[in-house]
């Protein structure tokens, strides 16, 4: 397999972030097996120009080469913290000017960090069913972790670690097969 183009939207909104970790040590596990082109979004940076977004007429430049990097991606790596048993607002926001046909096929790994045990189920709850909308192709292991899984913003737990390890391994070998189903559109045009 050649170089992939992975792309990681991170959901946090602060410069440090566990979330970040999290999805680096996912991406870390996807470059020791394959060669990759790695774009960052991190929704915090652009909550300037995402949060005052509401006409996809009039998407600023860089939130358009946010969007044009996600549906573009071989590989997606999204993570979020969880406020509240949901992902947060501007990550939904990011993701609603998505173009439903734009990541059919593509394969998706879902993270997330939360302060309690409680948060782990915003993985299979809301953010595979969001994915799912689009037609990605989830990838079976989700990762969730918890504060005290992490030093100085470090992942830290074995457990979280080699579980994010199997998560790479997995959209390794998914990735490998290409988009897995054909947009909606060229099976319009078909």
């Amino acid at each position: 397999m050649g170089k992939i183009k992975v792309v990681t939207v991170s959901g946090n909104l602060g410069a440090r972030s566990r979330t970040r970790a999290l999805i680096d040590a996912v991406v870390e596990g996807v470059e020791a097996q394959v060669s990759i082109h790695r774009t960052d979004i991190v929704i915090g940076e652009l909550a300037p120009e995402l949060g005052s977004l509401t006409d996809p007429k009039a998407i600023p430049p860089r939130v358009a080469e946010a969007l044009a990097a996600i549906a573009g991606a071989d590989l997606l790596v999204v993570g979020t913290p969880v406020y509240k048993g949901s992902y947060t607002g501007l990550f939904k926001h990011l993701i609603d000017f998505i173009d439903p046909n734009a990541l059919g096929g593509v394969p998706v790994v879902l993270t997330a960090t939360g302060g309690s045990p409680r948060h782990a189920l915003v993985i299979e709850h809301q953010l595979r069913p969001l994915f799912g909308f689009f037609l990605a192709h989830t990838v079976p292991t989700g990762v969730f972790a918890q504060d005290g899984d992490f030093t100085d913003y470090r992942l830290t737990s074995p457990d979280i670690a080699a579980r994010a390890a199997r998560a790479a391994d997995e959209a390794v070998r998914i990735a490998a097969l290409g988009r897995l189903a054909a947009p909606a559109a060229s099976l319009a045009a078909a």
